[in-house]
């Protein structure tokens, strides 16, 4: 009886580890999930105290992207920034489903993907410039898995616009938070 309950929990055990699909995520090597961003990874904007890092994108990598996938879609926002209307950082899509990574820096090139308009209207990564004395702001970046081959959405497609474009094309999502501010 014993031999015979220990087969049934092993084989409960091996069919659950067989059914669990593993997990799309998105990572950094420049930060950590929910982790501040260095300053470089902030806008640059001459005469604004409040942008005086480089620009620069950081890198982002990504794995285990749902069955089907054909294309990724990516965004960075600032929920809480423009006091509350919230701010898009950068609107990327028709990235193609080989790719799984993007280099420090290689966002800002505009590179690789199609570049939809951000909130200052460039097609482009545009970085984080929080307000003096405004406190730790979120940046949300979601990494959108599609069934939409490359190259099926135009260039200069709003957040807004890219988001309705991909209802009932999205297979699943991965996210990552890095926060930045200027006190």
């Amino acid at each position: 009886m014993m031999k015979k309950t220990l087969l049934s929990c092993a084989l409960l055990l091996s069919t659950s580890a067989v059914s669990a699909a593993p997990v799309f995520t998105l990572t950094s090597p420049d930060f950590n999930d929910n982790g501040v961003l260095a300053k470089k990874f902030g806008g640059a904007a001459k005469g604004n105290t409040s942008c005086t890092g480089e620009n620069i994108s950081p890198a982002l990598s990504w794995n285990n992207p749902p069955e089907g996938t054909k294309s990724f879609a990516l965004t960075i926002v600032d929920p809480t920034g423009a006091k509350g209307l919230g701010v898009n950082h950068l609107v990327a899509y028709n990235i193609p489903s080989q790719r799984n990574r993007f280099a420090q820096n290689e966002l800002s090139n505009g590179k690789d993907y199609t570049g939809g308009k951000n909130t200052p209207g460039t097609t482009r990564y545009y970085g984080p410039c929080p307000p003096q004395g405004g406190g730790q702001h979120h940046y949300i970046f979601t990494l959108i898995a599609t069934d939409l081959p490359v190259n099926n959405l135009q260039q200069g497609l709003t957040r807004d616009e890219l988001l309705s474009r991909l209802k009932g094309h999205t297979l699943g999502a991965a996210g990552l938070i890095g926060r930045l501010g200027n006190e």
